[in-house]
């Protein structure tokens, strides 16, 4: 939702293979499926990722460096605000996880 999903459909406008890392299964699908029929581009995918979660980070990366034959641009737009404070299963302050480290790991495991 948001401007994540507006930067999706210019890329996938602009005939890009997208990839939309969403937390959400069926939110994202949703998305990803009115991403294609607005621009008529069939390669706009879904990835599952919850930027909480460093694991869900590592398998996300691993999966797109197994998969992708190169990555152009990424779009850090994940992020959270007014949650209750809340310890992730790693020990990590979830808001921090979710807007900082997470971000910050997906990048450096993609930079190959």
């Amino acid at each position: 939702a948001g401007i994540g999903k507006c930067v999706a459909m210019d890329l996938a406008r602009r005939n890009a293979r997208t990839i939309l890392a969403c937390r959400s299964r069926e939110r994202g699908q949703a998305a990803v499926e009115e991403i294609r029929a607005a621009t008529g581009n069939p390669a706009v995918v879904l990835r599952l990722l919850d930027t909480a979660s460093l694991a869900s980070v590592r398998a996300f990366a691993g999966a797109v460096l197994r998969e992708e034959s190169r990555l152009d641009v990424l779009v850090n737009n994940a992020g959270v605000s007014g949650l209750p404070f809340a310890i992730t299963s790693e020990g990590l302050e979830r808001t921090f996880a979710t807007n900082y480290l997470g971000s910050f790991l997906l990048t450096n495991l993609l930079l190959g």
